[in-house]
């Protein structure tokens, strides 16, 4: 199963272009869309999920044209989105099982044998009784990807699902997801950078509407190897330091900003050369984007 995007574009009434011909090939496996806020990523995830109209282009996922045969798509779709709503007074299990009939689950063995599998899938088995008020951010979204999975989706996407999540959530959330891509098609829409480089065999940058980069992550961080340099550096000193170097990146570390620069040459004055990684990617192509634009 393969989803194909094809010169996808959205302008809303306001003007702003949040998609502009946006073409993407996805196969089944974890597919990490990066971006800043406002890049085009909600946008794009609730087109997908046929929330919304696309002005102009085409969206196939295998057989089923997703932009008109929203029916269809909705059979084989699974979607959390960035925030969702739950009862607070009432049980995981009670309302997962509601969540099943809705989805035409009506044979109640069937809706119990497949509850009690999601439940376990997500780690909730054992608070399965517990109303969902008592849930800790991380379950709850472990809870939504329950739901999500009710009906067996081809297609899974989720938007910024580990936000405000602690590390220990993260990763049982990874877990989960991971296992998920083996056989659908997952798009992973966040602005965190670890979460791609953690879960995903493809992916995309998109900024203002538009694809910046789309690859392999492990290739894409290979292309910057031996580019990438750092220097801790006084704070008034760093206008100067965007004046002169291609600064993609800037930390504080014990009070003072500590820069990655990108150059084909040893750049010298203080520099020294540090590994590629996926956020000095990601920084990268945000900033050379944004030149391109302002240019």
């Amino acid at each position: 199963m393969e989803l194909i995007i094809d010169n996808l574009s959205k302008t809303y009434s306001n003007g702003i272009k949040a998609l502009q011909n946006i073409s993407l090939e996805i196969p089944t496996g974890m597919f990490g869309l990066l971006g800043p806020n406002g890049a085009g990523k909600s946008t794009l995830m609730r087109t997908l999920s046929t929330l919304q109209e696309a002005d102009s282009g085409s969206v196939f996922l295998g057989d089923i044209d997703v932009l008109k045969q929203k029916n269809e798509l909705r059979q084989v779709l699974g979607y959390l989105p960035q925030q969702f709503g739950l009862y607070p007074k009432i049980s995981a299990e009670v309302l997962l099982n509601h969540f099943a009939v809705l989805k035409g689950i009506s044979n109640k063995s069937e809706r119990q044998e497949l509850v009690k599998a999601l439940l376990q899938k997500t780690n909730l088995y054992e608070v399965r009784q517990q109303n969902l008020k008592g849930y800790s951010g991380g379950m709850k979204q472990r809870f939504g990807i329950a739901q999500a999975l009710l009906n067996n989706p081809k297609l899974l996407i989720v938007d910024e699902p580990t936000a405000g999540l602690d590390p220990v959530e993260r990763n049982r959330f990874y877990n989960v997801l991971s296992e998920l891509g083996e056989h659908t098609v997952v798009i992973l829409s966040t602005h965190i950078v670890d979460d791609v480089k953690e879960l995903c065999t493809n992916m995309a940058i998109i900024n203002q509407g538009q694809v910046c980069l789309k690859g392999n992550p492990l290739h894409i961080i290979e292309d910057l190897k031996g580019k990438v340099y750092k220097k801790t550096i006084e704070k008034p000193e760093l206008d100067l330091y965007k004046q002169n170097y291609q600064v993609i990146s800037e930390k504080l570390f014990l009070g003072k900003p500590t820069i990655h620069i990108l150059s084909d040459t040893d750049p010298g004055d203080g520099f020294t050369g540090v590994d590629s990684s996926l956020e000095d990617v990601y920084f990268s192509q945000i900033f050379n984007y944004s030149n391109l634009k302002s240019n």
